[in-house]
């Protein structure tokens, strides 16, 4: 009588709890109205109050960033060794995102960020996401207004690919196809929400296709889709591209080096000291 074959629990670096969940929903809720408040805005409102603002909102932002990460350390008891490789994979992303910049959108560290949220978690995605792009941001001085919603955008990025289903089952040419599918989608989703971080800003470059306070939801949808094709499109098909060429290139060794770096880890497994022998 055959047998189904063993299944390996994937360990995970992170673990979110409760609090850490909490905390996950409000900054995500925060966000949202951050990114959307457009389309979410009544009609009369002015976009001169809330350009004035946007500072508030940029600190608030950050500090429910920092409260995440801090309720996923130390909740999830996030040990020396997960400690270090979230230092490994963030300076290894920092010095990815830079590759390629100004260049058709080729930013190879998305797909670093897809693999290794699909490997070491959910949790784990979205603090090394965060971790990442805040990283990248002091390397290339690229530390403003922005830096937030970059932050918290990585960081769903991330995430996503830790709550792609069968993470300790699917393998192989199945799950390549997935997370470069994945990929795909979620660099489009990643522009399209830093699009709409900055497009309600541009009325005074761009009249055709800015934000238009006044107008009703549809016509203001219809504007930023114009806005996105015009000004991202050609960006964020690079990054979509590079994402997964890299994923399916790059993907099977990359996969076995964190799922081998994860099994030896043992992360999941208590760091005990021994005294001296006597």
């Amino acid at each position: 009588m055959a047998t189904s074959p063993t299944v390996r629990r994937q360990a995970r670096a992170v673990r979110l709890g409760p609090r850490s969940l909490i905390a996950l929903a409000l900054v995500s809720a925060v966000g949202v109205a951050g990114f959307g408040w457009p389309f979410l805005a009544p009609p009369a409102s002015q976009i001169g109050a809330h350009a004035q603002d946007a500072p508030w909102l940029f600190a608030g932002l950050l500090v429910l960033l920092v409260a995440v990460v801090a309720a996923a350390i130390s909740e999830s008891g996030l040990g020396p060794k997960a400690v270090a490789m979230l230092g490994v994979l963030a300076a290894t992303g920092a010095a990815l995102r830079p590759i390629g910049a100004g260049t058709a959108g080729i930013e190879p560290m998305f797909f670093l960020m897809v693999l290794s949220g699909r490997v070491l978690g959910p949790g784990f995605g979205f603090v090394l996401g965060s971790v990442t792009m805040f990283a990248s941001a002091l390397l290339t001085g690229g530390v403003g207004p922005w830096l937030p919603f970059q932050m918290l955008a990585m960081g769903w990025f991330a995430m996503g690919a830790g709550l792609l289903p069968g993470p300790d089952r699917l393998r192989g040419r199945a799950e390549l196809a997935m997370l470069a599918g994945y990929g795909f989608l979620a660099a489009f989703a990643y522009g399209t929400v830093m699009n709409m971080a900055g497009w309600p800003f541009m009325s005074a470059l761009a009249s055709n296709v800015a934000f238009d306070p006044h107008a009703p939801v549809a016509a203001n949808l219809a504007r930023f889709v114009a806005y996105c094709v015009a000004t991202s499109l050609g960006w964020d098909l690079g990054r979509a591209v590079v994402t997964v060429v890299l994923t399916l290139v790059l993907g099977p060794a990359v996969l076995r080096a964190l799922r081998r770096a994860t099994r030896r880890a043992a992360f999941e497994t208590p760091v005990t000291f021994e005294g001296p022998r006597q």
